[in-house]
């Protein structure tokens, strides 16, 4: 359980926090703002107004905006427009009242001191832990067994479900198509995917069901190689028990 807070919940983040967008640092701060449940699943930083300096901020005219308690703003460094990338919180915005959200996607780069993170921040209230299993794990699509293991590897992720992941050698992977689908996720990397082709229904393809990390990173690197299932979409067995399926976002 992640503490209770109310939303929005705000921490000074005890970290540098840079943030880069077409060769040139637009914020570099010790002050950033980390902000839960303005997003429902992950934090955001948010700035005090005199880290972002007005020069790169230009109102902005191109997206509309509903909410009168903010103003949107262009993010701008020489000919390089990040159109409605800055979000200024007005003075009946509670907590939040002058401060400044920038687009994490619309900007080159962040940086946690020296380190670069993406997608989004980490969360400092979740934990990611893989450990190595001897449960019976049992993958089925329309009644075709695609992965059959006693080594699984279990990823732990506060709020999420478990996930299973399998090596690629107890898994039919002659009905596993490479997919051009790729994500990406701050706590364990760049994801590709693969769909199902079954043998007997050739032309039904269950898309992007199946994803893997060739390069996880540190924190995940015991999941190298091996291949996750979207449990909401197939039908699990394990120690020889079906599994419902959940109902939550795939990670």
């Amino acid at each position: 359980m992640v503490p209770p807070f109310s939303k929005p919940h705000i921490e000074v983040s005890p970290k540098r926090v840079r943030v880069l967008y077409s060769r040139q640092w637009i914020v570099d701060t010790k002050e950033a703002k980390l902000v839960r449940w303005e997003h429902q699943y992950y934090p955001t930083y948010f700035f005090e107004g005199n880290d972002v300096p007005q020069k790169y901020l230009r109102q902005s005219t191109t997206s509309v905006n509903d909410n009168e308690n903010t103003k949107l703003y262009d993010v701008v460094v020489g000919e390089n427009v990040a159109k409605a990338a800055a979000v200024k919180y007005g003075q009946t915005a509670g907590d939040l009242s002058g401060l400044i959200k920038i687009v994490f996607g619309a900007m080159s780069a962040w940086f946690e001191e020296d380190e670069e993170v993406f997608v989004h921040p980490k969360d400092p209230y979740k934990r990611v832990d893989v450990l190595q299993s001897s449960r019976h794990v049992r993958i089925e699509v329309n009644g075709v067994e695609i992965a059959n293991t006693r080594k699984p590897r279990l990823l732990f992720e506060t709020g999420l479900p478990v996930r299973t992941y399998i090596p690629k050698t107890d898994c039919r992977m002659d009905l596993l198509e490479p997919s051009n689908l790729s994500t990406e996720c701050p706590y364990k990397g760049v994801a590709s995917y693969y769909s199902i082709r079954l043998p007997d229904d050739g032309n039904h393809v269950f898309e992007n069901i199946v994803w893997w990390y060739r390069t996880p990173l540190a924190d995940c690197i015991d999941i190298k190689g091996f291949v996750a299932f979207y449990d909401e979409k197939v039908d699990v067995w394990v120690d020889g028990d079906k599994k419902e399926r959940p109902h939550l976002p795939v990670s």
